[in-house]
Order: structure tokens, then C-alpha cells, then sequence
């Protein structure tokens, strides 16, 4: 299994991360990988952590599991984070010194699960303030329109605005009196969307303020599972607030203070910057 990127990430890629939002990666993740967490994949489904959810909703057909966190319960998740070449494409796209984890995560689609994933960016979900922040979403299966690619507006990363939380449940429970997003839907025309169609192996790195969203799996027999891993640099302080995203447990470190903690440890430093 590959510890580096099967390929070199460009610094025209960075550039585009950091002027789009996002950035599709090619072929970073080899054969031994994606068999690994595709099979860690059916481990997980069938014993889930204490912060899964199903999210397709009451009587909608398909199914969308989503699961957070797998790495401080299963062994082979753990390793990935920590031997993959996820962290340093994070570091990369992030100029980043050092890098922790923040969490990993689980996303599938099932064939024909029409709920769609709304519009959002991650940061407002998240007790975190800083700017270097990024989600990689690698693709195990194939991944097209049809079958749940995610859309990205362009460059919003940069509108100098957070949104109020969007419950994927679909009701209040992140509700932090922060704007309520727009109805992207009837701006379609006026906003510059970007969606990508993946290979297995594949992924895309975006910033934790792009504001995205994704249909649903209407191909009948294709799965769309997704393996995502949240990483933080430099920057990042933590910054308790009310109503977030759950986590698998609270962080032993005081407000104000830097993620290195074992609930979210350094994964990566740069010799030059070793991490304290």
C-alpha cells in the first residue's frame, strides 16, 4: 500500500485549490488501499460506531449510511489515516507544517437512494477557527452525476460568510443563529459549479468553507462509497460552541488551543518544523 502519492501533486494543482475551492486528484490511492477500506467498508456496516446514522430518511427508497471517527475504534482505518498518502496531500494542498487529523468518515450511497446530500460547507458544523482546513473524499467506486458526484460552487470559500449548519436529518439541531443558507437551487444560473466524475482512486480535496452538495445514487446496481478524511495545519485553534456535529468524545485541551491532543494528534510534521 502507497505512503506517498502515486503521482506528484503539482503546484499548478495547489493553486487551483486554493483559487477554486477544489481540486480533483487522480490515481493517489493504489489497488491494496481500496481493497483495504473497501472491506473495512462491510466491517463497519455491519458493526457501526456509536455515531452512525442513516440518513435517506422515513420511507425514502436506497440507503445513505454515514459513519465518523472509525480510526479510534478500527485498526485498519487508524492505519490509513496514519499510513496513507492522504496526510500528506493534505499538507500539500494546505503549505501546511504539520497536520492533524480532525476525523474520519464514511459516506454511501446505496443504488437508488434518491435523498440528496443539501447545500453546506463544513466548518460552521465544527469547533474549530482557523483557514487550513480540508476534506479529501476519495472514490472507491466509479462516480457520476447519476451516481452522487458532489457539486462545488466555485471559489464561495472566499464569500467571507459562514452559514447556518444544514441538519442532513433535515431539521434544527445545528441551528447556531448564523445566516441561513441561499436557495442555491434557483441561483443555479448565476453561480459557477464545479463537478467532477472520479475513478476508483481517485479523489478531490476541497477547503472546509466551499459550500457544496451532492444528489442522490439513482444508478440501480452502482455503489458511490466514499472514504473522507477532515485534516487541519497550522493554524487551527479549537473553539468550543453549542449544537455541533457530535464527537466521539471531548478533547483534553483548553479553548484557544492548538488540535494536538489524543482525540486529534499530529499526524504529519515537516522535518524543518517538528511538531512540539
Amino acid at each position: 500500500m502507497n505512503a506517498d502519492p502515486l503521482r506528484e501533486i503539482s503546484e499548478e494543482d495547489v493553486r487551483r485549490y486554493e483559487e477554486d475551492g477544489v481540486v480533483l486528484l487522480k490515481g493517489m490511492f493504489d489497488e491494496a488501499w481500496r481493497k483495504h477500506l473497501s472491506e473495512q467498508i462491510e466491517v463497519d456496516i455491519a458493526n457501526p460506531g456509536p455515531l452512525h446514522a442513516e440518513l435517506e430518511g422515513g420511507g425514502q427508497p436506497g440507503r445513505f449510511f454515514f459513519d465518523t471517527f472509525m480510526w479510534t475504534y478500527n485498526a485498519a482505518f487508524k492505519q490509513f489515516v496514519f499510513e496513507s498518502p492522504a496526510v500528506r496531500i493534505a499538507a500539500r494542498m494546505m503549505r501546511a507544517n504539520k497536520v492533524n487529523i480532525f476525523y474520519d468518515q464514511l459516506l454511501i450511497k446505496e443504488p437508488g437512494t434518491v435523498k440528496r446530500t443539501p447545500w453546506h460547507h463544513d466548518m460552521p458544523y465544527w469547533p474549530l477557527v482557523g483557514w487550513q482546513v480540508c476534506t479529501i473524499w476519495l472514490a472507491l467506486d466509479p462516480v457520476a452525476k447519476e451516481s452522487g458526484a458532489v457539486e462545488y460552487v466555485r471559489a464561495s470559500h472566499k464569500w467571507g460568510i459562514q452559514f447556518n449548519p444544514t441538519a442532513f436529518a433535515g431539521d434544527d439541531r445545528y441551528e447556531q443563529g448564523m445566516p441561513q443558507m441561499p436557495d442555491l437551487e434557483a441561483m443555479r444560473h448565476s453561480l459557477q459549479l464545479i463537478q467532477y466524475e472520479l475513478e476508483p482512486g481517485d479523489c478531490t480535496v476541497h477547503h472546509a468553507l466551499l459550500v457544496h452538495a451532492a444528489p442522490g445514487n439513482t444508478l440501480a446496481t452502482r455503489r458511490r462509497r466514499a472514504v473522507v478524511t477532515r485534516w487541519t495545519g497550522d493554524d487551527v485553534r479549537y473553539a468550543p460552541k453549542p449544537k455541533i456535529q457530535p464527537l466521539i468524545r471531548q478533547p483534553t485541551i483548553a479553548a484557544g488551543a492548538p488540535l494536538d491532543s489524543d482525540l486529534w494528534p499530529v499526524v504529519w510534521s515537516s522535518p524543518r518544523h517538528p511538531s512540539p
